[in-house]
């Protein structure tokens, strides 16, 4: 039950990228951006300095860096350690007890931690809008787009963007800036996102939209 060791694989390029259903752009004015569940528990399974890890957390601290200069909310899910098989729910069956209540394995790496004005939520359930205040931060600012970056695809980034869109929240997936278990699940996430519930871009495509 516990997280895979994963092999390196490439990040899919512009090219590779399945056709989206939809034609939405993201306008900062409406987002906010989503850096979901980067901790080390999570990043360890990944080869270090090695792709798609590298890659993943470079293009997500260029649009952090780009999104809090223009004002966009920057929230951060991350999982509580040593959770209680109550806390844990129906994870426990698939996935054991969770990370460990060690700030280590709950840290962030440097490049992509959340900075004053960011806001961490507790995250329970793939989604991560569930038992969280994700929606309610975003009707309170008056936000209707997901920009979501992190791991892992198939998990929890497909599920919160299934979810944003059972909310009339429109979700933008970035396929650079996302990593999963392998290239196989990482391309299975996002021809379903782009057929079914989302926008799949990258990295370079969003910051030429700004």
């Amino acid at each position: 039950m516990a997280l895979p060791a994963i092999a390196p694989y490439p990040l899919p390029a512009p090219d590779e990228l399945p056709a989206n259903r939809v034609s939405w752009t993201v306008d900062p004015a409406r987002a906010v951006l989503l850096v979901h569940d980067l901790q080390q528990h999570f990043l360890g399974a990944f080869p270090a300095a090695e792709q798609p890890l590298t890659g993943m957390l470079g293009n997500t601290a260029r649009l952090l860096k780009e999104y809090r200069r223009l004002g966009v909310p920057v929230v951060y899910s991350a999982q509580r350690g040593g959770q209680t098989p109550e806390q844990r729910g129906l994870q426990l069956d698939f996935w054991g007890p969770g990370v460990a209540d060690d700030p280590e394995q709950l840290a962030t790496p440097d490049a992509v931690a959340p900075e004053a004005g960011d806001t961490v939520l507790t995250k329970w359930k793939y989604s991560a809008f569930v038992r969280t205040e994700l929606a309610d931060l975003m009707r309170e600012r008056g936000r209707d787009q997901l920009v979501i970056v992190g791991v892992y695809a198939h998990i929890g980034v497909l599920m919160t963007a299934a979810d944003a869109w059972q909310r009339d929240l429109r979700a933008f997936v970035v396929a650079d800036a996302v990593a999963d278990f392998s290239r196989a699940d990482h391309d299975m996430a996002l021809r379903y996102a782009a057929g079914r519930c989302a926008v799949v871009t990258t990295t370079d495509a969003l910051l030429k939209e700004v």
